[in-house]
């Protein structure tokens, strides 16, 4: 018998992306029920070959639904996901709404899968932001060879990174510039067509603004909280992929040709890497891939055992979807949830 999962926020951009991912990777569900706010009820969203018709959110009885899939955000999440996993639920939360809680893992499954483990606690689960998990991805199996000591990246995020709101408006304002209609900000500070932002998430005290802060508290959690980074973070005029580009320090040495060798080795990473025209990968060709794609890897000549590289991959799907659905699959993997059905 398989697991009955719910998806909420099943009409955004990553509800949907996981309802794909489910069916894609033929994860062992008997039922799936997309959930989100009520006037969205009876909305029809596509799980495979099947079109699923959305439930309310706040009236749902998750007394027998073994996985919650939550991308509703987080306000949304600080309320229910508690709620949800007092009936036994298990959550796996897209939002920023738990990823500091100390008693809910932050799991990037080719990074820290053992941690996934305390989830118990809460039977709450977080995703990391979307920037960071295909950041750690490259990171993990570099740091494991050679220790990082400082990290500096730069990111040029999608558009997607802002929900449907964003890809309107890039669409919107791309279109005007060419029929030289008037070009307005809603979801955006400033024009975001034929222009980058260097304004992601609000402004903190210290300059920095919250996009930035959480690529540095999620990886210190997942991955070493010795390391020291610094992120500028960028919106940039594409629909869907993230890139970065990453400056590393290291306490031992390491060549750009031995961290070749351990990125085409490493779970997650794809190496694209040719010294020719094309011989790298931009966003374009990320989008729908599952890969966290690695590229432009060389030695930085300026700090002792410094390397450059620079990293794309799908922000609605590892950076969200994907990695959400990954982390149930460890659970199923790892025995930590039987169906609920079964077991009764």
């Amino acid at each position: 018998m398989g697991f009955k999962i719910a998806v909420a926020g099943a009409t955004g951009n990553v509800g949907r992306e996981m309802l794909n991912i489910l069916e894609e990777r033929g994860f062992p569900a008997d039922e799936v029920v997309p959930l989100a706010s009520r006037r969205s009820v009876g909305t029809e969203v596509s799980y495979g070959d099947r079109t699923l018709k959305v439930k309310a959110l706040d009236t749902y009885d998750f007394s027998d639904t073994d996985l919650c899939l939550m991308s509703a955000g987080g306000s949304i999440s600080k309320e229910f996901a508690p709620k949800i996993g007092a009936q036994g639920c298990v959550v796996i939360d897209n939002s920023s709404a738990w990823r500091y809680d100390q008693d809910v893992p932050l799991i990037v499954p080719e990074v820290n899968p053992d941690a996934v483990e305390g989830f118990s606690r809460k039977n709450i689960i977080a995703n990391p932001n979307c920037s960071t998990a295909q950041l750690v991805v490259a990171l993990k199996p570099l740091h494991d060879k050679a220790r990082i000591k400082r990290v500096v990246v730069s990111t040029y995020q999608s558009v997607s990174g802002a929900g449907k709101e964003g890809m309107d408006e890039l669409f919107e304002q791309t279109r005007a510039v060419f029929v030289a209609d008037p070009i307005s900000n809603r979801k955006f500070t400033k024009r975001i067509a034929f222009n980058c932002i260097p304004h992601i998430d609000v402004f903190m005290e210290d300059g920095y603004t919250k996009e930035e802060w959480k690529m540095v508290a999620e990886t210190k959690k997942m991955l070493d909280p010795k390391i020291k980074l610094t992120a500028t973070c960028v919106r940039v005029p594409v629909f869907i992929g993230h890139s970065e580009a990453v400056n590393l320090e290291f306490e031992q040495p390491i060549s750009a040709e031995e961290a070749r060798d351990i990125l085409r080795e490493a779970p997650g990473c794809l190496v694209v890497d040719k010294h020719e025209d094309g011989g790298y990968v931009t966003p374009y060709e990320s989008a729908g891939e599952d890969a966290t794609y690695i590229s432009r890897i060389r030695e930085d000549p300026t700090v002792e055992n410094g390397l450059a590289m620079w990293v794309v991959s799908d922000n609605l799907r590892k950076g969200a979807a994907l990695n959400t659905v990954q982390i149930a699959e460890l659970l199923v993997a790892r025995g930590l949830i039987t169906p609920r059905k079964q077991a009764a």
